[in-house]
Order: structure tokens, then C-alpha cells, then sequence
């Protein structure tokens, strides 16, 4: 992934698109060895660019429009890390079953979900944040077959991937969620890879 900073610096550069994806772990979120074959992985866009009501392909894959909204992506240099939260809209547009492609809300899905695992409301669960330009787009996307804004690529802005961290709230409109940084959870060492002399030969040394 390169980003698109020749298209980023021009004076009129192409929309950034805005895609979510799901990860949901098998035997947390879903039944072990997948006896339904429901997908491990969930694609979302919230419909807010190029006036797309339906689905957006990106590299092949379909993003299906679920009203959804995410917020609180302060960057800074000093202090905690920000956790940023995910509203998903209630009133249905999340097809869990490609094979059926009945639509459900959100709260259907956490029952699915705490089915697996009592009261997990999709804790653990990982969340990416994908920005690809309007120019990186499937040509598919586009009635003419050809995308107006440029030749399709891989770039984007940099992914930014967090874990849910916990049901802030759920209510028959919305139900949100609080995010944190994959590297922020607790319990979990950094760095996750053992330092050996054989990488380092000063390890364990003191002056």
C-alpha cells in the first residue's frame, strides 16, 4: 500500500472514501468450526460519498451500506490514547448470511454473537478503518464501466485498525461502541516479539 500523495496534493484531488471492516474470531464470535459458513469477515460503508446507495467494490471486495458513524480520532503526542467510538445504526441493513441475505439490525447480531459467548457483544472484535481515494475504485462501481476519477490502484491513506473494547450503548436507534488501539489492551506486552542476543547482542547487558 503507497500513499497517494501526488493525487493528495493536487487542487482538486478525488473524494476519500470511507470503509469499514469487521473481524469477527471463530469460537468467540462465532460457533467453533463455523457450522452456519457465515463470513469471519464484514464489510461496511456508510453510504456518505458519491451518492451511493448500494454496495462499493474495492479491490473485488463488496462493501454493503450500513448507516454507521465513527468518531474520535484526535491524534496526539502526549498523554492516553484516544479511544475512538462506532455508531452502527439499529433499524436494520446488516446482512449476516450472504447465502439467506435476510437483513437484520445490529441487535440481532449481538444476539448471534453472545449465543457463542454469553454477554461478549462483540468484544475483541477488530474494526478497520480503510480510506482508499475515489480514483482507487473498482471500475465496477460506475454505470459506464470505467472510473472517471482515474485508473483503479491499491493506494489509500493508511489503514487504521482498532479491537471493540466494550458496548458504550444500544438502544432501538443506535448501538455504539468504544474502540481501542490494537496495541492498547491490557495484558498484552510490547513488543510482542521475544528480543534475543542474536538479534541484539546488548540484551540483558547493564553498564
Amino acid at each position: 500500500m503507497a500513499i497517494p500523495f501526488a493525487e493528495l496534493n493536487k487542487i482538486n484531488p478525488s473524494s476519500i472514501i470511507e470503509l469499514f471492516e469487521l473481524e469477527l474470531t471463530v469460537g468467540l464470535h462465532i460457533a467453533s468450526g463455523n457450522p452456519q459458513n457465515l463470513p469471519t469477515v464484514y464489510r461496511f460503508h456508510a453510504g456518505a460519498n458519491l451518492n451511493n446507495f448500494g454496495e462499493v467494490i474495492f479491490q473485488s471486495n463488496s462493501y454493503q451500506r450500513v448507516a454507521v458513524q465513527i468518531e474520535g480520532f484526535e491524534k496526539k503526542s502526549t498523554g492516553v490514547l484516544t479511544r475512538p467510538v462506532i455508531t452502527f445504526s439499529n433499524l436494520g441493513g446488516i446482512v449476516q448470511n450472504p447465502a439467506t441475505a435476510q437483513i437484520i439490525t445490529m441487535t440481532d447480531f449481538l444476539q448471534s454473537v453472545n449465543q457463542v459467548t454469553p454477554h461478549n457483544d462483540l468484544i475483541d472484535a477488530k474494526i478497520t478503518r480503510k480510506m482508499p481515494l475515489a480514483s482507487a475504485l473498482d471500475n465496477a462501481n460506475f454505470s459506464s464501466g470505467t472510473n472517471p476519477f482515474g485508473t483503479p490502484s491499491a493506494d489509500r491513506l493508511r489503514d487504521e485498525i482498532f479491537v471493540i473494547h466494550r458496548k458504550a450503548n444500544e438502544n432501538r436507534q443506535t448501538v455504539q461502541f468504544e474502540l481501542t488501539a490494537a496495541h492498547d489492551l491490557e495484558n498484552r506486552l510490547v513488543p510482542q516479539r521475544v528480543v534475543t542476543r542474536d538479534l541484539f547482542p546488548a540484551v540483558g547487558t547493564f553498564v
